[in-house]
């Protein structure tokens, strides 16, 4: 896969298979500016058209304070509308791309994720976060609303009730809470998190990735259908890894009594 770096995104393998993608802007909470935007989605991108050897994502921010802190108000002082839409097109464009990635994403969440940073953590498969971190959806206090699929992914995961609560309200709350609604699958103190994510990703990684891909594939795309199709279309992605050699290498591996060796193919 292509690693060259990008303006506001800093790329690191820290273990092999794992790819870590870092928002990179701490002195301005790692806000999305039009460039984030652009960079994020091409790093999704990237991974969607040829992973290479990447087998597991780790999305997390430069800095321990924030997570990132929404769109960069900052740039967007005094955009004309239409400059405005253009820009939320790009930052749809790169949610989308998140959404769509075949590989397992964890967001690790060291500090606070508002708006569209909260928005981000959504889009990841999963999430665990430190217990200093704060939560938000803060749109509708300055004039918007959620625009990279809050008002869609948040319901998913929480439920209707409780995700019109957090989105009209737009009140922050806490990595507890978080963790009771859904939205983080677990909650480290700060200086554990880190080891704690990169566990999880090592285990995904060490596993077969073509499995790994397919049952991802069918987790995402069955939610979205009736369970009678759902379970077609699991079968149907099942029925996929019989053929391949990693699934030969798994059952002699298991009777060798040995680590396996998974190829991706």
């Amino acid at each position: 896969m292509n690693l060259d770096p990008l303006e506001t995104l800093s790329l690191e393998t820290p273990a092999p298979h794992v790819l870590v993608v870092r928002l990179n802007r701490p002195q301005v909470s790692n806000a999305m500016n039009t460039q984030m935007g652009l960079d994020l989605y091409a790093i999704w991108s990237r991974l969607f058209e040829d992973a290479g050897d990447i087998r597991c994502v780790i999305f997390a921010a430069a800095g321990d304070r924030a997570f990132c802190g929404g769109g960069d108000l900052k740039e967007r002082n005094g955009m004309s509308d239409d400059a405005w839409k253009r820009q939320h097109e790009i930052f749809e464009r790169a949610f989308w791309k998140q959404l769509d990635c075949p590989i397992p994403i964890i967001a690790a969440v060291s500090g606070h994720a508002f708006a569209g940073g909260l928005e981000m953590v959504l889009a990841s498969d999963f999430a665990y976060g430190a217990s200093t971190a704060r939560f938000a959806l803060t749109e509708v206090t300055i004039g918007i609303m959620p625009g990279a699929g809050g008002t869609q992914t948040l319901p998913r995961v929480v439920g209707e009730r409780r995700a019109k609560e957090i989105i009209l309200a737009g009140r922050p709350f806490t990595a507890e809470q978080a963790r009771d609604w859904g939205i983080l699958n677990r909650v480290c103190e700060p200086g554990e998190l880190w080891a704690a994510v990169m566990k999880t990703a090592i285990a995904i990684a060490g596993n077969a990735p073509l499995s790994v891909r397919q049952a991802k594939k069918s987790i995402h795309f069955g939610l979205q259908m009736d369970i009678r199709t759902a379970l077609r279309f699991e079968i149907e992605a099942y029925n996929h890894l019989v053929g391949t050699e990693d699934r030969i290498e798994g059952i002699k591996s298991f009777n060798e009594k040995r680590k396996p060796v998974f190829k991706g193919r």
